[in-house]
C-alpha cells in the first residue's frame, strides 16, 4: 500500500486584521486548511501561520518568510506545499523554485477534492470546467502534479507522471466543448424540474457548510444511504428522495453540495447548473453544526453565498436555520434560542419538531381554494387530500363541492393535471 503523500500547510495572516475582529482566528483558518488536506488523505507534516503586514507580489510572503519555511518543509520531509490562499503562478513558480517542492494554493486543493468525489457525469464535467478555467492563465507546461492514485480527477496528478502538454488554444476550445456540454446538462434538468412540476410535491433542500450533517440528516428523514463520513466535502452531486410529512403530504429533498469559505468562482461559475436545484426550491434548510466552534463564521459564509446566488442582497425569505449536532454540546452550553430548531441528525432528537416546522412553512404559503368534481373523479380526489389539506367537502348529486388549502405550486399543479384527465 502507497503511503500517503506528505504535505506542509501555510496559513498567511495579515497583521492589519487584528484590530478587526475576524470572523475566524488564524489558528482555525489553519485547522479547516488541514481538514481539506486529510479528505482526499494526504498526511499533514507540518504547519504554520505567516502573520505578514502586507502580501508580497513576488513570493506572496516576503523573502525572509520563504527562507525560513524552507528550513520547516524540509525538516517534515514533505514534498507538497499548501498555501492556504490565492496564490498566482509567479508566485507559485517562484516559491516551488525556493522550497523544491511542489506548491498548491486553496482553491487548487478544492479543485483536487472536488475531483476526488465527483461520481456522475454532470459532476465530472463540472469540476473539469473548474479546473481548466484556474488552469488556462498558468504556464501548464511547468505543471507538476500530485499523485493520482488517490483518486483526484487528474488535473493535480504526480511528479512521476509525464507532463501534459496543452496549450491555451486547446484548454480554450476544451472549455467551449464542456460549458456547451454544461448547458445541455441545464436544459435537461430544466425537463426533469417541468416533469416534476407534474407531480405535487415541493422540493427542500438542504444548505449548509460543508461537513455541517446534511448527508446524514438526508439519511435520517428519508432512509437513503447517500454516503456520509466525517470529511469534507464527502458529498457532492446532489440527491433527491421523497419525503412524507406528519400530516400526510410529501415534498421532494434535495442533499446539495456543502458550501466552504472563499469558494472558488471557478466552482461557483461551474456548479451552476447543480445550485440550480437550490435557486428552483420552494423552501431552504440551513443545516449548521452548532457545536463547531467557528459556526457563527461558518453560517455568515453560507449566507454570502446564498446571497450572491439569489442575487437579492441578503438572505432569502424561504430559509429554516436548523441548528444540527446538539448530541455534541457540552452539557453546560448556553441556551441557542428557544426559536431556533434544535435537532441531532444522528440520535434523532429534534426530528419530529423539523418536520412539523416544514410542514407549518408550507401551509403557511397555501391557499384556499374551491373545486367542483365530479363523484367519479377519485384520482384528482385522492390527489388533494395527499398534496394538500381539504378543509370542507359536500356531495350534491354527481359533483363534489370542496374546499382545500394548497400552495400556490400546488395550485397550479392540479390545474394543469385536472385539466389532462379525461
Amino acid at each position: 500500500m502507497t503511503s500517503p503523500q506528505k504535505a506542509f500547510i501555510i496559513h498567511p495572516w495579515l497583521k492589519q486584521q487584528r484590530g478587526q475582529a475576524p470572523l475566524r482566528s488564524p489558528e482555525a483558518s489553519l485547522e479547516e486548511a488541514a481538514g481539506l488536506a486529510h479528505a482526499i488523505d494526504l498526511e499533514v507534516a507540518g504547519s504554520a501561520i505567516v502573520a505578514l503586514p502586507a502580501l508580497r507580489p513576488a513570493t506572496l510572503l516576503g523573502s525572509g518568510k520563504v527562507e525560513e519555511l524552507s528550513a520547516h518543509i524540509a525538516a517534515a520531509e514533505a514534498t507538497l506545499a499548501i498555501v492556504n490562499h490565492t496564490v498566482s503562478p509567479v508566485q507559485q513558480r517562484n516559491l516551488e523554485k525556493a522550497w523544491n517542492c511542489k506548491v498548491i494554493d486553496r482553491t487548487a486543493l478544492i479543485l483536487e477534492i472536488f475531483g476526488a468525489r465527483a461520481r456522475t457525469h454532470e459532476g465530472k464535467l463540472q469540476v473539469e470546467l473548474a479546473a481548466l478555467s484556474y488552469q488556462k492563465g498558468r504556464l501548464v507546461r511547468s505543471w507538476t502534479h500530485l499523485e493520482r492514485q488517490r483518486g483526484g480527477f487528474g488535473f493535480l496528478g504526480g511528479p512521476g507522471e509525464s507532463q501534459i502538454e496543452i496549450d491555451r488554444r486547446l484548454i480554450r476550445d476544451r472549455i467551449a466543448k464542456l460549458k456547451n456540454q454544461l448547458e445541455q446538462v441545464t436544459r435537461t434538468r430544466g425537463l426533469h424540474r417541468k416533469v416534476r412540476s407534474e407531480t405535487p410535491y415541493p422540493v427542500v433542500a438542504l444548505v449548509g457548510y460543508t461537513n455541517a450533517g446534511k448527508s446524514t440528516l438526508f439519511n435520517r428523514l428519508t432512509g437513503a444511504n447517500v454516503l456520509s463520513m466525517d470529511k469534507l466535502f464527502a458529498t457532492l452531486d446532489p440527491t433527491m428522495r421523497s419525503l412524507a410529512l406528519p400530516g400526510g403530504g410529501k415534498v421532494i429533498l434535495s442533499d446539495t453540495v456543502g458550501f466552504v469559505s472563499d469558494l472558488p468562482t471557478e466552482l461557483v461559475a461551474a456548479f451552476r447548473a447543480t445550485l440550480e436545484e437550490v435557486l428552483e426550491a420552494d423552501l431552504l434548510l440551513h443545516i449548521r453544526d452548532i457545536s463547531h466552534p467557528d459556526s457563527q463564521a461558518q453560517k455568515h459564509d453560507v449566507e454570502q453565498v446564498l446571497s450572491k446566488l439569489f442575487k437579492s442582497g441578503g438572505v432569502p425569505d424561504n430559509v429554516i436555520e436548523v441548528l444540527n449536532k446538539i448530541d455534541k454540546l457540552p452539557a453546560d452550553s448556553p441556551p441557542q434560542g428557544e426559536e431556533k430548531i434544535k435537532i441531532s441528525a444522528v440520535t434523532g432528537e429534534g426530528i419530529a419538531g423539523l418536520l412539523q416546522c416544514i410542514e407549518r412553512r408550507m401551509q403557511a404559503f397555501s391557499e384556499r381554494v374551491q373545486y367542483k368534481l365530479r363523484l367519479e373523479d377519485g384520482k384528482s380526489l385522492a390527489w388533494l387530500h395527499a398534496n394538500g389539506k381539504v378543509v370542507e367537502q359536500t356531495v350534491e348529486g354527481d359533483y363534489i363541492h370542496l374546499t382545500a388549502q394548497l400552495s400556490p405550486e400546488n395550485i397550479q399543479r392540479f390545474d394543469y393535471l385536472h385539466a389532462k384527465l379525461p
